[in-house]
């Protein structure tokens, strides 16, 4: 592990992914997965939710066809996918557990960004709804000339948007698929979640289970605006 390569060092710029980081939509994106394949009469391939986590939206709704057999559902189930999760994620918008206070404490000393696959009207109404949206000087999504995760692209650009080299900028992500967009990128990351076995534990330079960790709080403290 290489959590010396944090622990040891101020970041210039932090980068957040916002599912499953910030807000608490993984569970929104399963029932909106589980709503779309029962619309139109099919049944979820066996982990298929795994497959799924961090993906674009546009990239979930052809994995949904291609495995169900159904490949000319892929813009439809893709329309229903995302028109169901902004509709659930509106009526209950949820933060990560210690991502507010984290993102607050951060903002008075760094530049701070989120970049994510999500479309950003969901992105910005999620942040805006817990109150965080004006904590970041940037929001990156996926589209026109900038691919999605695992693509290094958006964190590269939320990087440049900061106004940092990426290897001066920390990323903050859930997804295996997110951290190796920004570990390509160029910057380092703080993996949120439990470590996974194996090589994939290399994904991120810390692992911590919560963004209320002490660890990383006295991290925070300790080495953010020195």
């Amino acid at each position: 592990m290489t959590a010396h390569r944090i622990l040891s060092w101020s970041p210039a710029a932090i980068v957040f992914d916002c599912d499953g980081t910030l807000m608490d939509t993984e569970q929104h994106w399963q029932e909106a997965r589980s709503i779309t394949f029962r619309a139109f009469s099919l049944k979820p391939p066996a982990g298929f939710a795994d497959r799924a986590k961090g993906m674009h939206y546009t990239e979930c709704g052809a994995l949904m066809a291609e495995e169900t057999g159904k490949p000319d559902l892929v813009e439809d189930l893709t329309s229903t996918l995302l028109d169901t999760f902004t509709t659930l994620v509106d009526q209950d918008p949820v933060t990560m557990p210690g991502a507010a206070a984290l993102v607050r404490l951060a903002a008075r000393h760094l530049p701070l960004a989120v970049a994510s696959n999500c479309p950003r009207e969901v992105v910005e109404s999620c942040l805006d709804r817990a109150g965080l949206l004006s904590c970041f000087g940037h929001v990156v999504v996926a589209g026109e000339n900038v691919r999605p995760k695992p693509q290094p692209d958006v964190y590269q650009v939320a990087a440049r948007l900061c106004g940092v080299p990426p290897e001066e900028a920390l990323a903050v992500e859930d997804s295996l698929t997110g951290m190796e967009s920004a570990r390509r990128a160029g910057l380092r990351v703080l993996g949120l979640g439990p470590c996974p076995p194996g090589p994939e534990a290399e994904k991120a330079d810390l692992w911590v289970t919560s963004l209320a960790d002490g660890e990383l709080l006295s991290w925070v403290h300790s080495r953010i605006g020195v």
